[in-house]
């Protein structure tokens, strides 16, 4: 008898915890690495929103909380859904999960039977397949391309979904490619979806705050009505507040859904940490100046590498509308042979290559389904990220 479960065989280790591994363990023999692969911001926690966890801590917030999270919180997050996104979700229909992560785990968990397919546009999180896999579900890759912004297409998605599809999981803006769906995009999504009345959302909506320009953020249910019974809206603090580490997501969903992942958080973790849960509270219902303020360093951060990734020799890169990430492509460096004399023949080459030449630590596409590409994440300064792509130009020029 086999000691470990089958299901471990099913899964693979976070590409993106692998890449952040390797730059700590070359930092420490000494080499000089810009690592750009981490998936948080680089700012600090707002001043408000860490004096309302110590002011929670002296109050003596510090018993078990509601399973589904403290009431103060779900009836900030229903009444965010109501000001930002236009949806009705009642506090019952709220859960509060430690990060968005263990909320799309508990609602897979809660929905998936063996055979149960989950349609999942490539590029992806790469955490989605795992999560499928672990809770027993087929994921179905739906490819998206460069020249449509990565963006997934009415068509894919329609040929993607069958009899046995239950759930679409939606990224907008997108980890790892930063595409994020205008409203008119996402009404042919929704469209389709319509036509297929068996088939939920689940909708990661974790960089909703960070879109650049004039773009306007909307999520599908907020679009279609007509799909709010069948639609699972996630959230959480983490990023447009620089809340990584507290570990807070959120949701909200049809009751019956929602029950459903209480029971199974019950039995798991029975509730997210009280102190992070005021701390949420304050972000959520304090000033948004912080995250407007943001906003501007991170879009002028991606025009930068944008630009400056476009002049490396072999690298396109398109323009996203949102998130901290861009994903160009290194297709003009296949089958060309690096200064170390390796042939690049995989965008996972490109990426030993770069790093071992030249100590730039990004993360290879194939790990997000979809390549010849890699994923920056510019979550961090213009003079490293400067630095950075002056560093990606030359290794570029360096391939002959």
């Amino acid at each position: 008898m086999a000691f470990l479960a089958d299901a471990l065989s099913r899964v693979k280790p976070s590409a993106t915890i692998a890449v952040s591994q390797k730059a700590r363990e070359l930092k420490a023999k000494g080499r000089d690495i810009i690592g750009l692969g981490a998936g948080e911001p680089d700012f600090d926690t707002p001043d408000n929103v860490k004096d309302a966890a110590v002011d929670a801590i002296r109050r003596g917030e510090t018993k078990y909380t509601p399973v589904s999270g403290i009431p103060d919180l779900r009836k900030a997050i229903s009444e965010k859904f109501k000001r930002e996104n236009g949806l009705d979700y009642a506090p019952e229909q709220i859960i509060v999960g430690t990060g968005g992560k263990q909320i799309l785990f508990n609602a897979l968990m809660a929905t998936l039977n063996a055979g149960d397919e989950v349609v999942i546009p490539a590029p992806y999180w790469v955490s989605y397949p795992e999560m499928v896999a672990i809770c027993g579900g087929t994921a179905v890759f739906a490819e998206t391309r460069l020249e449509d912004q990565f963006k997934l297409t009415a068509e894919a998605l329609d040929a993607a979904i069958t009899p046995k599809t239950k759930w679409l999981i939606f990224n907008s803006p997108s980890n790892p490619s930063g595409a994020a769906y205008s409203a008119d995009e996402l009404r042919a999504i929704t469209d389709v979806l319509l036509r297929h009345p068996h088939v939920w959302i689940l909708t990661d909506d974790m960089y909703e705050h960070l879109t650049y320009g004039d773009f306007e953020f909307t999520t599908p249910a907020q679009i279609e009505p007509k799909l709010y019974d069948r639609t699972l809206t996630m959230n959480g603090v983490s990023k447009a507040y620089a809340m990584t580490g507290w570990r807070i997501g959120y949701a909200g969903g049809p009751l019956e859904l929602i029950k459903a992942m209480d029971l199974i958080q019950g039995q798991q973790t029975s509730g997210t940490n009280s102190i992070a849960q005021w701390a949420a509270v304050e972000a959520l219902n304090g000033p948004q100046d912080f995250v407007v303020k943001n906003k501007k360093i991170f879009e002028a951060r991606r025009d930068l590498v944008v630009s400056m990734l476009n002049q490396a020799a072999g690298i396109s890169c398109p323009t996203p509308e949102g998130a901290f990430y861009v994903y160009p492509s290194c297709a003009g460096l296949i089958g060309k042979t690096a200064p170390s004399g390796k042939t690049i023949e995989t965008d996972e080459d490109f990426v030993t290559e770069l790093l071992e030449t030249e100590g730039v630590a990004v993360v290879h596409g194939s790990a997000f389904g979809l390549g010849p590409n890699f994923r920056i994440s510019y979550a961090t300064s213009e003079a490293l990220l400067e630095e950075a792509c002056q560093r990606i130009q030359r290794f570029c020029a360096a391939c002959k």
